[in-house]
């Protein structure tokens, strides 16, 4: 995916092509075309690190063309020994925060994979009480089947923060957690001071990833949530998202894309279908947390956009049997569900929800922002569960699962 890893996710050009709609010069051309000279090569160069001067298609001219509608078309690498053209996903350079880590099977660690296998320094925030945990399963190698990434390699973090993302002050933070046990020893772990804590390590990030959600009440239905329970979750799992960014987006950089000056850097949350569809079960006020997330990026994107050029998107995500969502109670159901009645029937991988973030925090994604992006291999499209034994006499296609 990166000059990192080996990967099959490359974006070429198919012709025509042009940068303007003037006609391009053939010093414009030479770019593209055998030779690539002077200040064309060290501002491409610079720009997206291409490492070859290998043209992009042979069948460029030094011609003048006149402008023409881009397209854009995935390709797959055909010989281990024949250089791939077209745009990989490059992250190298960019530094990215992942608030919401604390094990090895989540949506937030693929992220940090597929970030990392980009090229990118992958710095992680970590909920106080799993900290001492994490740290400690990820010093003594307990992760390293898990940190395996495309080329073989290990993914380095460069630091883990301890972050409880629910306070964005110390005096926000009640006695009673302040004294608590499982606090002790930690310090600076509110969202303003992790900010601050990396500005002084790090000074700046380029990516925010914003992987928490918590319902003390999750279980229950929403007629018999509480009204502390209900905001306890919105608290977790909506506002945590506004305050990372507001205390984040100082330090952030806009980034560079080829040929222009305005690429934003960028910031990505991970949401769910039960914030616009029932899902039974998903109580505790965490469907109405989910439906705010996805309002807040909207507003945000506007926001941060105009603002600071940051761009704002949520991966609207599949189940998945992390271990955070077994805690809900029927996830096991729900990924069977899933398999079911999405129009492509496999199990959803984590790995996928990760690439996808690892595009939408890219260059190659300068202009979308504010953005939910589905990846539950396309659970949402549907109205109805087909495997209802009121659907038997349609002959829906199914997997064959013997």
């Amino acid at each position: 995916m990166a000059a990192t890893a080996i990967s099959s996710l490359y974006i070429g050009t198919a012709k025509p092509c042009a940068f303007a709609s003037r006609t391009v010069s053939k010093s414009s051309i030479s770019v593209f075309g055998t030779e690539i000279k002077g200040a064309s090569l060290t501002r491409l160069n610079s720009c997206y690190h291409i490492s070859s001067t290998r043209p992009f298609s042979q069948s460029f001219t030094a011609s003048p063309v006149k402008y023409g509608r881009l397209v854009t078309k995935a390709t797959s690498e055909s010989s281990e020994n024949k250089p791939l053209s077209g745009l990989p996903i490059d992250l190298r350079g960019k530094r990215a925060f992942i608030a919401g880590i604390a094990d090895d099977n989540g949506y937030g660690w693929a992220i940090a994979k597929s970030l990392a296998a980009a090229g990118a320094e992958i710095l992680v925030g970590t909920w106080v009480p799993a900290l001492n945990i994490f740290e400690t399963s990820l010093r003594r190698g307990k992760f390293d089947d898990s940190r395996k990434l495309p080329d073989g390699s290990l993914m380095e973090i460069a630091k883990v923060y301890p972050l409880d993302a629910v306070y964005d002050t110390l005096e926000d933070v009640p006695e009673s957690v302040k004294t608590n046990k499982r606090y002790a020893g930690a310090s600076n772990w509110t969202v303003k001071e992790v900010a601050e804590t990396v500005k002084q390590d790090f000074g700046t990030i380029d990516i925010l990833v914003h992987s928490l959600a918590n319902g003390p009440e999750v279980s229950k239905p929403l007629l018999e949530t509480s009204r502390n329970g209900y905001l306890a979750a919105i608290s977790a799992s909506s506002y945590s998202f506004v305050s990372l960014l507001k205390h984040f987006v100082p330090i952030m950089n806009p980034g560079i894309i080829l040929f222009q000056s305005d690429y934003s850097g960028a910031s990505v949350s991970l949401t769910y279908i039960a914030s616009e569809r029932i899902i039974p079960g998903y109580g505790g006020g965490m469907s109405s947390a989910k439906a705010a997330l996805e309002s807040d990026t909207q507003v945000l994107a506007f926001e941060a956009g105009r603002k600071h050029k940051i761009r704002v998107n949520t991966i609207s995500a599949g189940p998945l049997g992390s271990r955070a969502a077994k805690a809900i109670g029927f996830i096991d159901m729900m990924i069977n569900y899933s398999s079911e009645n999405a129009p492509i029937q496999k199990e959803l991988s984590a790995e996928e929800v990760g690439n996808t973030a690892a595009f939408l925090v890219s260059p190659l994604a300068s202009a979308i922002t504010g953005a939910v992006i589905y990846v539950d291999n396309g659970l949402n499209a549907m109205g109805v569960g087909v495997d209802s034994p009121v659907f038997a006499d349609l002959n829906i296609p199914k997997e064959n699962k013997s």
